[in-house]
C-alpha cells in the first residue's frame, strides 16, 4: 500500500512553474531519512544494495532514490517493521508540519524546497528528534 507518492502531488494546487520532480522532495528526504537509520525493508536491500548504498554515501538524493528505484511510489515494502509503525504515527500529519515550519516557512509552498543535502541536514535532526520521542512513548 502506498503512504505517500510523487504524482498525488502534481495535480491540483502544485504550482505551474516548477518540474513536477519537486513533489518528491519531501517524500525523498524521509526516505533518505529512513535509509539512513536503517529502517528500510528488506526489499530495497535486496533489490538495489548499491542504490541503497549510493544514497547513503549522499552520491543520489532521496528524490532520485524516490523517481529512480521506486516507481515515484513510497510504500510499506521500503520499511522495516518499525520503520513502518513509525512512519504511520508520524507521516501523513506530524512530518508534513515539521517539513513546512522548518524548509518552506518563508516559501509559497513546501514544493519550492530545494532538493539539497543542505535542506536534509536540516530535516533531518527533526525527525530523529519525533523518532526518539515515539520509541520512548512505546516503551
Amino acid at each position: 500500500m502506498s503512504i505517500d507518492r510523487a504524482d498525488w502531488h502534481y495535480g491540483g494546487d502544485f504550482p505551474a512553474d516548477l518540474p513536477i520532480e519537486n513533489g518528491a522532495t519531501h517524500i525523498g528526504m524521509y526516505l533518505t531519512w529512513i535509509i539512513k537509520n536503517n529502517l528500510q525493508g528488506e526489499l530495497l536491500d535486496e533489490e538495489m544494495p548499491e542504490a541503497v548504498d549510493d544514497l547513503r554515501k549522499r552520491k543520489i538524493s532521496g528524490r532520485d532514490f524516490l523517481l529512480d528505484y521506486c516507481d515515484e511510489k513510497f510504500t510499506e515494502e521500503e520499511l522495516s517493521e518499525e520503520g513502518l509503525s513509525f512512519t504511520e504515527d508520524y507521516y501523513s500529519d506530524d512530518y508534513i508540519s515539521d517539513y513546512e515550519a522548518i524548509l518552506a516557512n518563508n516559501l509559497a509552498s513546501i514544493y519550492y524546497v530545494e532538493d539539497s543535502w543542505e535542506n536534509y541536514d536540516k530535516i533531518a535532526p527533526v525527525i530523529s528528534k519525533r523518532f526518539n520521542e515515539w520509541k520512548k512513548s512505546k516503551h
